[in-house]
């Protein structure tokens, strides 16, 4: 849906969405995913399983997602049989998604990456155990989660057609590749780990202490584009994003740059724990900062209470004011950084 109503209407909207919802202290519960595909050759499969490992390494100890949250299906589970919870057969897959629709609250975000190879013959597909699951499997699997905010990344290659098949509202898809032809093995799933872990400080990029989902796109990519062109090689990959349900990715998402733009979900959604909201910044004590601080809180709480509502509200309102809000939201970040940067924050 492309939201094109005048500035007098977008602000009569903004203005009803600030009384109709409440500001609550409950923050969206993270439920991870991550499932490791055929390898194919161990380097491959030793490459995936620490990515993955990585990656649930950070949601746990930096964001603080709890154990009961995380899952992790694997080619070999023999590797680590203390973190991997089982096989990465299309079954389990299945019953994973199943298990986090059965206990995930509405509003909660589930982030599912897919580590390993992809093929396109038909199709496109991922490579598991036994049996491959298509993009429009997949997609079936993601329609038990319509109470959830999704956020879906197939890193591997020939994963570019997911976009279309998986888009909808709700979810953010990433896709290591713009189409099914392009086949040799990605960089993208390793830099979009590194976003959360070593690369981290690199990818905040408006060092609100966090690394959103829009941010971590945004790192992988252009460090995928660097590595290409130091190494003097062609690109043989270009990663896609899609929030906005249109179907069509695109590889520069800007929120700002216009009504029903891709980034605008992907910049609010982040790893979290239901504890509560992060309450770091660069500097808590000083007055004029605090005001700002608690004006993105209360932002992002409204955020979060429009997404639980979502399934009982008239689909065109919801979109519209979400987007709404998003904006605003990602225009105070963006007042909140250049303050800090005034006051000597790095």
């Amino acid at each position: 849906m492309r939201w094109t109503a005048k500035p007098w209407v977008l602000l009569a909207t903004l203005v009803t969405a600030s009384v109709a919802i409440p500001v609550t202290a409950a923050a969206q519960q993270t439920h991870l995913l991550v499932i490791t595909g055929l390898g194919g050759n161990p380097d491959y499969t030793q490459q995936f399983h620490q990515w993955a490992t990585t990656l649930i390494d950070a949601a746990r100890t930096r964001y603080e997602v709890p154990s009961e949250s995380i899952t992790y299906l694997g080619e070999k589970p023999e590797l680590a049989p203390d973190v991997i919870d089982g096989r990465s057969t299309r079954e389990n897959v299945e019953a994973a998604i199943q298990s986090i629709d059965d206990r995930a609250s509405s509003g909660d975000h589930v982030v599912i990456v897919f580590f390993g190879h992809g093929s396109f013959t038909d199709a496109a597909r991922i490579n598991l155990p036994r049996r491959d699951l298509s993009a429009e499997e997949f997609a079936k699997l993601l329609d038990k989660l319509g109470g959830q905010q999704v956020t879906f990344v197939n890193t591997a290659s020939a994963s570019g057609p997911f976009v279309e098949k998986l888009s909808g509202s709700g979810r953010i898809v990433m896709t290591a590749t713009k189409t099914g032809e392009e086949r040799n093995a990605p960089f993208f799933g390793g830099y979009f780990v590194d976003a959360f872990s070593s690369g981290e400080e690199e990818a905040d990029q408006n060092r609100d202490r966090r690394v959103s989902m829009l941010e971590a796109f945004t790192y992988a990519r252009a460090r995928v584009v660097q590595s290409y062109e130091t190494e003097g090689l062609l690109t043989t990959e270009h990663a896609l994003l899609d929030d906005n349900g249109d179907g069509q990715g695109t590889d520069e998402p800007d929120p700002l740059s216009g009504d029903a733009a891709d980034g605008l979900v992907a910049r609010t959604l982040f790893f979290t724990s239901a504890a509560g909201r992060r309450t770091d910044a660069a500097f808590p004590d000083d007055p004029e900062l605090q005001a700002l601080y608690q004006e993105r809180d209360e932002l992002e709480a409204r955020v979060d209470d429009l997404r639980r509502i979502r399934g009982g509200a008239d689909p065109e309102q919801y979109q519209a004011e979400l987007e709404i809000l998003m904006i605003e939201l990602a225009l105070k970040s963006r007042e909140i950084r250049s303050l800090e940067t005034a006051k000597g924050a790095r």
